[in-house]
């Protein structure tokens, strides 16, 4: 087989990079991820662990050299270890990555790591208990500080907390969780809130802090220098002169990635999405059922990729076009 990666869209742009999302579920109910009340797929519609790897190896062998595990909570899923274990020893794969909201890392920061994860994403808005406790709806954030810690005892290098800032609700806490990133010697990405279902929790334009404005109460604290890194993602990175921490922005409204976008996602039930602000997507679920013949999924995978859009359109004022909530979408 052709070392030359199979995956590239009409644009030219060739596709490294799944996020593979491995249950829909969460323990948390973050407000701007999804609703209060959910109701979650039943088990027969979403991917075994043995389809998931199969997905996971085609994409491997189409030239992918980076997956990253997303949910819902991808901790949250039965046996997920045994999963990882698989996706560790994949030959090709570089880089098994896993975002998570750290509920769960202080018992299994350890076993991810021996199982081959290279890096996890923590996400973290706020490091009032209250606060976090309102943003959630249901997170301990002491659980999730135990588990920042765990992965740094782990031995994870370049841990990434994500913070996603909303306007007069947690827009005061930028400097701290920026001083935290630097005492804990991880990055940390701050992320514009994404336009993806329908919310009634509070109003997305209102709460809306475009990343300029972050980067500038940031400035005003500590000097900030671009950094030439290329983490394979659509965050741009700034670095400090006093830490190795690095502060990450992901701008899906204020500054558009899509030139350069190198990704695609599979949902649990087996939708791959060509992008994240678009409904382009092909059904991987029937083919792996209808067909044991990885040839078959192999040719469904390369030939979704001329559905892959150019770009997406999101706009604050307007209904999300998208409604699927993103714990359906896959981080």
């Amino acid at each position: 087989m052709s070392n030359t990666p199979a995956l590239v869209d009409k644009f030219g742009r060739k596709v490294e990079y799944v996020r593979l999302s491995v249950t829909d579920r969460c323990d948390f109910r973050c407000v701007y991820c999804m609703a209060e009340e959910m109701t979650f797929l039943p088990r027969n519609q979403i991917l075994s662990l043995e389809e998931l790897y199969r997905v996971a190896r085609v994409f491997v062998q189409l030239g992918v050299k980076k997956i990253r595990l997303t949910g819902g909570e991808p901790l949250v899923r039965r046996d997920i270890l045994k999963l990882v274990e698989k996706l560790g020893q994949l030959p090709g794969l570089e880089q098994l990555v896993l975002t998570t909201n750290g509920s769960r890392l202080a018992q299994m920061a350890q076993p991810l790591k021996a199982a081959g994860v290279k890096r996890l994403n923590i996400s973290l808005d706020s490091l009032d208990p209250d606060k976090f406790r309102e943003l959630t709806r249901t997170g301990d954030l002491q659980q999730v500080l135990n588990g920042v810690a765990a992965a740094q005892q782990a031995g994870f290098k370049h841990t990434k907390l994500n913070a996603v800032i909303l306007k007069g609700r947690n827009d005061d806490e930028i400097l701290p969780l920026v001083d935290f990133a630097r005492a804990q010697e991880v990055d940390l990405t701050f992320i514009e809130e994404m336009p993806l279902g329908q919310i009634s929790e509070h109003g997305r334009q209102e709460c809306f802090i475009p990343s300029h404005e972050i980067r500038d109460i940031i400035a005003g604290r500590h000097e900030l220098i671009p950094s030439l890194e290329n983490s394979g993602g659509p965050a741009r990175y700034y670095h400090f002169r006093d830490s190795d921490s690095r502060i990450g922005f992901i701008s899906p409204h204020s500054h558009n990635f899509c030139g350069d976008c190198n990704r695609v996602r599979v949902t649990v039930e087996g939708r791959l999405l060509l992008c994240l602000g678009n409904e382009h997507s092909a059904d991987l679920r029937d083919v792996l059922r209808s067909s044991e013949d990885d040839a078959v999924l192999r040719q469904a995978i390369i030939a979704a990729m001329d559905l892959k859009p150019e770009r997406h359109h999101f706009n604050l004022e307007d209904e999300p076009q998208i409604v699927r909530f993103m714990n359906m979408t896959g981080g």
